[in-house]
């Protein structure tokens, strides 16, 4: 009998059939390629089709997110969908998309219809004022007995309020910044009146051709009428006027006579007081000269030449 113990040990492996040379996996692969390239090229498509303060806005939320997320902007997400047009189809003018000429010229034309009526806001509110101070000259006993020596008309700059002297009534002492007595009354009634609107003041001192006396080289028409503005300025507020609406003091000399057929005439003598249009302030505020506002509100500075100077009265 034989030991089993010495028979050889035999193994068989069965090879069982699978999916191909590689099996499934590949498949997998294949479609984690083809998802990864159709983000691809949409990602591309989307910035091909997107504008360039939306690029900026996204380039500036990866670099600040947190302060495009609290003060907001074109990368904050402020259009209603990324796909252009962002709306059901895509010519819908809503949401983000690249305007074409027509478009930015029917923006255009909106925003100068916008601008053209507040224009007109700005133009009837200062028309009102108008009505109103001239109310009140009337209405005044006190200003009424100087409504000859006030000229309230519409300019280029808005509504412009002259207070002027006259031979029988200056509005300062002579050759000094002290204001008569009535001529703070009438200041002070004004100061009341220019709290109705919003709008800025500009207020501009003007003397005659007459030189400034006793000044000598140190002191001339020139500083002269820069202070009496100050000091009507003054008066101005301490009449009621709030002083955050003055934008402009200037003096301006003899150099824009009222009378420009007699430069020595007293009515020359005076403060002019310019409530501003919007488009004036505009101008100010941005830092371009007020002549740019309009050509005809342009202010030519001319040189005096006296022919006899009389003595400063």
């Amino acid at each position: 009998m034989s030991d089993d113990s010495q028979r050889p040990i035999v193994i068989k492996r069965v090879k069982k059939g699978g999916g191909g040379h590689h099996g499934g996996a590949w498949k997998i692969a294949y479609a984690d390629f083809v998802t990864a390239m159709m983000a691809f090229f949409l990602l591309m498509w989307l910035l091909g089709s997107t504008t360039k303060g939306d690029l900026k806005g996204i380039a500036e939320y990866f670099k600040t997110p947190l302060k495009v997320a609290l003060e907001g902007g074109s990368g904050s997400g402020e259009s209603s969908s990324i796909i252009p047009g962002g709306g059901k189809d895509l010519i819908h003018t809503s949401g983000q998309n690249i305007r074409t000429d027509a478009e930015m010229k029917k923006h255009r034309i909106n925003l100068n219809d916008a601008k053209a009526a507040l224009e007109k806001q700005d133009a009837e509110r200062l028309k009102a004022l108008k009505a109103t101070l001239e109310k009140a000259i009337d209405s005044n006993p006190e200003l009424k007995k100087f409504k000859d020596q006030l000229l309230i008309d519409i300019t280029s700059e808005g509504l412009r309020i002259q207070i002027v002297d006259s031979k029988k009534r200056p509005m300062f002492d002579l050759g000094s910044t002290i204001l008569k007595s009535y001529t703070k009354t009438i200041l002070d009634e004004i100061g009341r009146t220019l709290n109705e609107v919003p709008n800025k003041i500009s207020l501009s001192g003007h003397t005659d051709a007459t030189p400034y006396s006793g000044g000598g080289k140190n002191y001339s028409n020139w500083e002269l009428s820069a202070d009496r503005a100050n000091a009507a300025r003054r008066e101005l507020v301490r009449g009621g006027m709030n002083d955050s609406k003055m934008l402009r003091i200037v003096g301006l000399s003899s150099a824009v006579p009222l009378d420009k057929e007699n430069h020595y005439d007293p009515i020359n003598r005076r403060i002019s007081i310019i409530v501003m249009n919007k488009r004036t302030e505009d101008a100010i505020t941005s830092d371009e000269s007020v002549s740019s506002v309009n050509d005809k509100s342009k202010v030519t500075t001319q040189t005096v030449t006296p022919k006899a100077a009389p003595v400063k009265k």
